[in-house]
């Protein structure tokens, strides 16, 4: 296609031009604030001053400093995307729309995942072709991850990640009708770090009226660190780094120097008299609040929003079939976990047993780890909504099981994600150690999740019945 074929749209900041194929136009890395360097990165994110003249849309942004995630056997890269590609301005959308023409379609915001600490909107897994084959605007967010984006800092904000996403939202109210978007009907739906950071925004003032409707795929609405959790992680970051744990302090670091500090922070004990810990020490980073979102949704716009919320059965098994530690699992460990994540452990762990007669250590441990992590503080998030939404909550559980790894991997987490982008019959997803495994995708199974997205991002109603304490329906997909 030539150069003057390339569709390009005035939005308030300047000109951008995009590209134009079969599936519509994509307009990519969008700046919704300006670059965050220096003192920079520890500051709320700031107005982006715009450009002169046609920016070029067509090539993606640079990613936030993050770290090579390595999940053993599995092939994760569909998911965590390139890694860190530096550069300045990473603070950006990505845009795939029908048609930039003023139609007011309905519109969806992603939030990625990936441990608040790796991850952006280049990953493979985040297509956009078929959410603009079927009529939406898709936008997706890169926003500041690791120290830059979730380190309690003396003199910076709180949560930086999260506020990021909030300016993201706000550029999308602001420019989103220039890409043939409706800025009253805005769904923010995130995954795994990124539905926690949706299910926050929930409970966040800051947000009302930024969007309509929220979808939470295995998230979590009790994941937030206390401040004195927050603050520990922070003493041991600036003890690894010899500086005081300030922002003026960290602001003349450089990103290098934050990812070679990393390993000191993994693995942190961060139970304390009054909390345990909600990521079972999988990420030294969170959102940091004095209430769970989860039980602060009055404060926020969340009686006013539509919620679709879920998780997988098996979302433990990703943290350990691909490293091998389904079968190597002792007792011992199983008992490490709990007690990581429960303050008696015990009870816990005779209900688990209970529920899985027979079940091995390696699958008792999945069972842990999946309900501390995301299946507790999802059902806690739906309960909340439901009591004060009016039927407008959803519930599913996804039960696909992939075959990957000799088919051991299962309905873990991210599973589920190539069946709401509907791209679960790519070629780079099947193979033993790739994420759905050698078999081929159910059919219409793909069609039916992507199909039930589409259809709450229109009218609020993915096609099954709402959510009620009295009547907790949880519609089963792909079991």
């Amino acid at each position: 296609m030539s150069r003057q074929a390339d569709p390009v749209v005035e939005t308030p900041a300047g000109s951008v031009r995009g590209l134009r194929d079969g599936s519509g136009e994509r307009y990519r890395a969008l700046p919704y604030a300006a670059a965050p360097t220096g003192a920079g990165r520890f500051a709320p994110p700031a107005a982006h001053p715009g450009w002169s003249g046609v920016r070029d849309g067509t090539r993606p942004s640079p990613t936030a400093p993050q770290p090579t995630r390595d999940f053993g056997r599995l092939d994760m890269v569909p998911y965590f995307g390139p890694g860190w590609v530096p550069g300045r301005e990473y603070l950006t959308v990505d845009v795939h729309t029908p048609a930039a023409d003023g139609a007011r379609r309905p519109v969806m915001v992603f939030v990625h995942g990936g441990g608040f600490v790796t991850g952006s909107n280049r990953a493979a897994l985040y297509d956009g072709r078929a959410f603009a084959r079927d009529g939406i605007v898709l936008v997706t967010v890169n926003y500041r991850l690791g120290i830059p984006g979730f380190l309690d800092l003396a003199g910076a904000p709180v949560n930086r990640g999260l506020l990021d996403v909030l300016a993201a939202l706000r550029w999308v109210h602001d420019t989103v009708e220039a890409f043939g978007g409706d800025p009253g009907n805005v769904t923010v739906f995130g995954q795994s770090a990124g539905a926690t950071l949706t299910g926050a925004l929930l409970a966040t003032p800051e947000a009302e009226g930024l969007f309509r409707r929220a979808i939470v795929q295995s998230g979590n609405g009790t994941g937030a660190f206390t401040p004195e959790q927050a603050q520990r992680v922070t003493a041991t970051a600036a003890a690894a780094l010899g500086v005081e744990p300030t922002a003026e302090a960290f602001a003349p670091i450089p990103d290098e120097r934050f990812l070679t500090i990393l390993p000191a922070l993994a693995g942190l004990d961060l139970r304390t008299g009054t909390a345990r810990d909600p990521l079972a020490g999988l990420s030294p980073f969170s959102l940091v609040l004095p209430v769970q979102p989860a039980d602060a949704l009055a404060e926020g716009p969340a009686g006013d929003v539509d919620l679709l919320i879920g998780t997988n059965t098996e979302e433990g098994r990703l943290y350990l079939v691909p490293q091998g530690h389904l079968e190597s699992t002792t007792e011992a460990d199983v008992l490490a976990v709990a007690t990581r994540v429960h303050a008696d452990p015990q009870t816990a762990l005779a209900a688990h047993r209970a529920a899985r007669p027979g079940g091995t250590p390696g699958e008792l441990r999945s069972a842990v780890l999946g309900q501390a992590l995301f299946e507790s503080g999802t059902r806690r998030l739906a309960q909340a909504h439901a009591r004060i939404s009016g039927g407008s909550t959803h519930v599913y559980s996804f039960g696909y099981r992939s075959t990957a790894l000799e088919g051991r991997l299962g309905a873990a987490h991210t599973v589920e994600l190539p069946f709401v982008f509907d791209i679960a019959d790519k070629p780079w997803l099947h193979g033993d150690t790739c994420l759905l495994g050698p078999a081929p995708a159910p059919p219409g199974l793909a069609a039916r999740i992507h199909g039930a997205w589409v259809a709450f991002a229109h009218t609020g109603n993915p096609g099954w019945a709402p959510y009620a304490p009295q009547r907790p329906a949880v519609e089963i997909l792909g079991a």
